[in-house]
Parts: structure tokens; C-alpha cells; sequence
């Protein structure tokens, strides 16, 4: 029986990962990843050697047919991605997909847990984790400005990710649609040399950015609380 094991790695700093993740990677017979340079970065800080397959949202079914042909013969393929759990706002959960309907029976799929950016955002955040919605990255054309209505009129906090491209005008979006005093909080370069928190008012956080903008820069993570 071929197994499939799912991996999380660093959201930025390269010791946040488990020892148990480090283990499974240097046991596998190939590791499949979104973007080889970042991966060998990784790779190279803890000498691991493997060989490694291309899997993203555009790299088509040929790239996830030659996977699930390792894990029909038996063979253990590691699923990477550049950072963080794969399957979280991440391609990774069509493989996962693809093997339970292809390979039903023949293969093992497994969980080697580690960091995430929604966990840990929420965990500074000093916001309750207990009930919250994630909307992963938000659309970017078609039903954008919706979602952040939906989000204005939501009563659970809400989280989403941002990429450095669009985060001034959903900032933006956000300060025209939620109430003046409901507070946001975003979460940039977590874990990285260069990590930041700003909290405020949606208006508060964009004036801030607005007045800094070498720090519209790397990954962000948005919390809008209740």
C-alpha cells in the first residue's frame, strides 16, 4: 500500500518545523512540492535529498496522474507546499481528492501536522479561536466586493489572506463597508524577520500602510473581529 503523506512546513522561519515532518521527509521515495527553489531551500537546511515533483493549482493532471502512479505501486510521496499545510487555501486538496476516489483501498493518506498561518495569526490576535470563519484568499475579480459585504454584515470574526498586490484596496474595501469602530487586525511576514502587527479601525490600518509603504510588502493574514 502506497502512502501519501500530507506535511506541513515553515510559514517562514525554516526551525519552526516538527521533528516528526523532518523524519517522514527524509523517509519518502520522492516529495511533491508547488515550486522547487523555495522547497530546496528548506530541503537543503536539514540535507535532505529526494526527488522532487512539481504539484500546483496550474501544473494540470498530468503532474497529479504521475503521484498517484508513485502510490499505486507501493510508493511514500511527501506533499509539500511553500509554506504552511497544504490543502489550507492551497491545491493540495485536489491530490488528497484525486488518491481517495482513484486509490481507494491502495493507499494510506496521513497527517504529519505542523505551522499554519490562520493558527497562528489567531493565536496574537487576542481574539476568541472558537468560532471564526476562513475565507482563505477572497476572489479577485468576480464577487470580491460581495464577499466583503458578507463580511460586514458577519458576526463571527472573520480571517482571510492577502497577497502584498491587493492588500491596500481590501483595506480599503473594508473601511467602506464594516462599521467605524469595529477593529481589524493584520498580521504581516509572520514568523519572518521582518513580521508585524497593526491593529485599529479598517481606516486606522490603511492610514498606516498608506503613510509606511515599504511594509506593503510579503504575506498577509487580515483578522476583522465581531
Amino acid at each position: 500500500m502506497g502512502t501519501l503523506s500530507i506535511v506541513a512546513t515553515p510559514i517562514g522561519n525554516l526551525g519552526d518545523i516538527t521533528i516528526r515532518a523532518l523524519q517522514v521527509l527524509k523517509e519518502v521515495d520522492a516529495i511533491a512540492c508547488e515550486d522547487t527553489r523555495v522547497s530546496s531551500k528548506l530541503l537543503a537546511r536539514y540535507d535532505i535529498k529526494k526527488p522532487l515533483l512539481i504539484f500546483h493549482a496550474q501544473s494540470g493532471p498530468q503532474a497529479a496522474q504521475r503521484i498517484l502512479s508513485l502510490l499505486g505501486q507501493g510508493k511514500h510521496v511527501a506533499l509539500i507546499t511553500d509554506a504552511g499545510t497544504p490543502g489550507i487555501s492551497d491545491p493540495g486538496s485536489e491530490l488528497v481528492r484525486l488518491a481517495r476516489e482513484r486509490l481507494a483501498g491502495e493507499v494510506r493518506i496521513e497527517s504529519i501536522p505542523g505551522p499554519s498561518a490562520l493558527t497562528a495569526a489567531l493565536s496574537i490576535a487576542g481574539v476568541s479561536g472558537n468560532d471564526f470563519i476562513f475565507w482563505g484568499f477572497l476572489p479577485h475579480k468576480k464577487g470580491r466586493q460581495t464577499a466583503f459585504k458578507e463580511i460586514a454584515a458577519c458576526t463571527r470574526t472573520v480571517v482571510f489572506y492577502e497577497s502584498p498586490h491587493r492588500i491596500l484596496k481590501a483595506l480599503a474595501s473594508l473601511a467602506s463597508v464594516l462599521a467605524p469602530e469595529r477593529k481589524i487586525m493584520v498580521a504581516r511576514e509572520i514568523t519572518k524577520l521582518h513580521e508585524s502587527f497593526v491593529e485599529g479601525t479598517a481606516a486606522e490600518v490603511v492610514a498606516y500602510f498608506t503613510q509606511h509603504p515599504t511594509e506593503v510588502r510579503g504575506e498577509f493574514v487580515v483578522i476583522v473581529n465581531v
